[in-house]
């Protein structure tokens, strides 16, 4: 997997490898804004960005995440952070049709944040609908995963519009951006699922 080439080009923004040239971008983007990031962990200033994309690339190294900058096409305004994490490759047996095929089977799609302007614009959908298409029609993974924090009605909401399956809640399963133990809610997609909600993501973005 070529984690450090991987761009994905959308009409309204691209997703660029994650690297020390955006600490700037990143810290712009979180701006002070406490209340907005209440569930999700972001960079706070220059030093904070720095620790927090140091964090993502030795994910990146150890081949158990790909970290993304979600810049804006028009004008190369970094917007905010995604990344696939928790990739799984399974040992399949030699002799099964999937024995040795080189990318992961199994992901997670998560740390997604945007600057408050990119909030409810098409933004977040694109970015979904890039990595989907990549986790589901390059990758052929057999499904993509989603945690939020149990609390954040918002998250919760938009992974349930695009056609998330709620599994269940895992109690004390990380900690939240206030230090405290969250309880996270589980959503997925497989993909006998990924056409439809394929069709609904291009409907959303057909709609603005």
């Amino acid at each position: 997997m070529s984690a450090e080439n991987l761009t994905l080009q959308g009409k309204h923004i691209r997703l660029e490898p994650l690297d020390h040239h955006h600490v700037d971008g990143l810290a712009a983007a979180a701006g002070d804004d406490a209340e907005l990031y209440r569930w999700s962990p972001v960079p706070r200033g220059k030093a904070d960005a720095a620790s927090y994309i140091g964090t993502a690339l030795a994910w990146r190294d150890a081949g158990s995440a790909v970290p993304f900058a979600i810049v804006r096409a028009s004008d190369s305004t970094i917007l905010g952070s995604t990344r696939f994490w928790n990739i799984e490759r399974w040992s399949w047996p030699q002799g099964h049709p999937s024995h040795g095929r080189g990318v992961p089977d199994a992901c997670e799609i998560g740390y997604t944040w945007l600057t408050r302007s990119a909030i409810r614009t098409a933004a977040n959908t694109e970015a979904k609908l890039l990595m989907l298409t990549h986790a589901f029609e390059v990758w052929r993974v057999l499904r993509v995963c989603f945690h939020t924090d149990a609390r954040n009605q918002r998250s919760r909401a938009a992974l349930e519009r695009i056609g998330g399956q709620f599994e269940g809640i895992l109690r004390a399963h990380r900690m939240a951006a206030d230090y405290i133990s969250r309880d996270s809610v589980r959503y997925s997609i497989i993909a006998a699922e990924w056409p439809k909600v394929k069709d609904r993501l291009l409907q959303f973005m057909e709609a603005g």
